[in-house]
């Protein structure tokens, strides 16, 4: 029998955000981590009735009920961490351009002051998490959500993340996250993607 979740592949080559993220993290963090997250949940809904859901409706459905703690982290993970991989580019960071670029001017006055707020977030969260930039009707915002919740389960939308999560950075910036959130900011966020996620 398949499993019904597998590892979607990177968009790009294990080295190619070298030297943000080195492809030795991403040997970890993908190969390893995110890997890891697909087998537990393939494991976790064998001959439930989970097993012919999205990825969206298992966490929506499982959010908060505390028998189904394992379904939701895993099932979250899943999507955070392909969602994360899509938000980097090797030709990603700078500045915004495009329907984000007018959303981020609207909302925070400047590129500058949204780079700041969503650097805020990411380094903020406390202990392990995600920073997002989210979108609420025509209006964008940042937010942070611990361990593996997301945008989604709070009922709005997200555009772009960064994972905080120790093991996103730890084997190349150790306990130095702001540093990478910076590096992630100016050389590999991917707002083409934000654009793409735009509705």
């Amino acid at each position: 029998m398949s499993a019904p979740f597998s590892l979607p592949k990177l968009p790009y080559a294990d080295d190619a955000l070298a030297p943000v993220i080195s492809a030795n993290t991403i040997g970890f963090h993908y190969g390893k981590h995110h890997n890891a997250y697909v087998n537990n949940l393939n494991k976790l809904v064998e001959g439930t009735e989970y097993a012919d859901m999205s990825l969206e409706d298992i966490f929506q459905k499982t959010f908060q009920q505390p028998d189904k703690v394992g379904i939701f982290n895993n099932a979250a993970q899943v999507w955070n961490h392909t969602f994360y991989w899509n938000s980097l580019s090797p030709n990603g960071g700078g500045k915004p351009s495009g329907k984000i670029a007018e959303l981020v001017e609207k909302a925070f006055g400047s590129t500058d002051k949204f780079l700041e707020e969503f650097s805020k977030a990411a380094a903020t969260q406390f202990g392990s998490g995600w920073a997002w930039v989210v979108q609420e009707g025509d209006s964008i915002s940042v937010m942070k959500t611990p361990n593996a919740e997301n945008p989604i389960v709070h009922g709005k939308k997200p555009l772009l993340t960064i994972d905080v999560w120790e093991h996103a950075y730890y084997l190349d910036y150790q306990n130095r996250r702001p540093d990478y959130i910076k590096a992630v900011l100016e050389k590999l966020i991917n707002w083409e993607f934000a654009n793409q996620n735009l509705g």
